[in-house]
């Protein structure tokens, strides 16, 4: 076992029981098939299920497998802008919902950044289920570093994925800009699971995300 298959391990594990300790069901997996069979184990055949855009979920193969066994609600297939925001808000209402998560604290604590704050409000109110993949990448020492890697990692990849006219797009930088395509509106810190294990968080022993 590498050294650091070691360290995520042990870390992994410290995790899931902070996670525990606030009303999150938490699980840890070695490896990415590992935790594609245990995400799919967590959507019961018969929920609706939806997601928000997750690099994670897509990398996790979990997307392409819960089209073959549930109903879900997928923007993209959405044939004009009105249409996918009606699919968002559809998804608001959906059984289980599927994200990643920008960044998880060594203390369970979860932020999340969102342009348009539909995978936010889904994470916070709505479906009967969440479940959070994410990758060790992820893992911070506190509050101020989840933010800081929220708005100076993600936010510039996904504003370079969505080809957004944002500062940080331009220079790879965050400028704590106020522009109308910012992908920065919302930023969500999750303190606790309630009600007791809605939200599910499943940690990966890989770098899995951004």
């Amino acid at each position: 076992m590498m050294a650091e298959e070691k360290r995520n391990n042990k870390l992994g594990q410290q995790i899931v029981k902070a996670l525990k300790a606030r009303h999150f069901d938490a699980y840890y997996c070695i490896s990415k098939e590992e935790a594609s069979d245990k995400i799919m184990s967590l959507i019961p055949d018969n929920n609706v299920v939806s997601w928000g855009g997750s690099t994670t979920m897509e990398e996790l193969g979990i997307i392409e497998r819960v089209k073959k066994t549930n109903t879900v609600i997928d923007r993209a297939e959405a044939k004009s802008p009105e249409e996918r925001t009606e699919l968002m808000r559809k998804a608001l209402l959906c059984d289980t919902y599927l994200m990643s998560t920008n960044a998880i604290t060594e203390d369970g604590e979860l932020v999340n950044i969102d342009g348009n704050g539909n995978r936010t409000a889904a994470m916070m109110f709505g479906p009967k289920n969440v479940i959070i993949a994410c990758g060790m990448n992820k893992i911070v020492k506190d509050i101020p570093a989840a933010i800081s890697r929220a708005r100076n990692t993600a936010a510039p990849i996904n504003a370079n994925r969505f080809d957004v006219q944002t500062p940080c797009n331009a220079t790879g930088v965050c400028a704590d800009c106020k522009s109308a395509q910012s992908v920065c509106t919302y930023i969500v810190r999750t303190r606790l699971s309630k009600p007791q294990g809605r939200i599910k968080v499943v940690l990966i022993g890989e770098a899995l995300g951004f």
